[in-house]
């Protein structure tokens, strides 16, 4: 396994990764967006040969406040531990450019989806912490859950 970026010109792949996975990113046009967005904001990518399994796309706010804009590993490399180590790799690259926040949004629990249970296990699992719920940020059937993480000071 591999790591590349944070210059990513991968974008199909991304799109391909986005793709493999309906359960998460089932509405076209976000799913074009964060396939566009992974040419654009800095991007890591896990790759085998010339493949991309997954990526990680952050998102600045502000010099010390970034945010996990969006991560997909493919489905069938899923469980691998490849989510894992581009959270790692993003979060020291973050943290040698002196960042001490990440944050990150996902589906609240007040959703019924299974997928977005696993998203939310797999974010606590990196450490992050809940901190609030926006019902209405992207829609009520899809109520944001903001999750965030101190990082080390470098």
């Amino acid at each position: 396994m591999e790591i590349i970026g944070p210059t990513l010109n991968e974008r199909k792949q991304c799109e391909d990764v986005l793709r493999s996975l309906p359960m998460w990113f089932g509405i076209e046009e976000a799913l074009l967006m964060y396939a566009d967005d992974s040419a654009r904001l800095p991007t890591f990518a896990v790759i085998e040969g010339t493949a991309v399994k997954g990526f990680i796309s952050l998102r600045q706010h502000f010099p010390h406040a970034w945010e996990v804009h969006c991560i997909a590993v493919r489905a069938e490399a899923r469980n691998k531990g490849h989510g894992r180590a581009l959270n790692a790799h993003a979060e020291g690259w973050l943290t040698a450019q002196g960042v001490s926040l990440l944050q990150v949004k996902t589906v609240a629990a007040t959703s019924p989806s299974e997928a977005y249970a696993q998203t939310r296990g797999f974010y606590e699992h990196l450490g992050f912490q809940p901190l609030e719920v926006f019902p209405d940020l992207w829609s009520p059937r899809n109520p944001c859950l903001q999750l965030v993480k101190f990082l080390p000071a470098s």
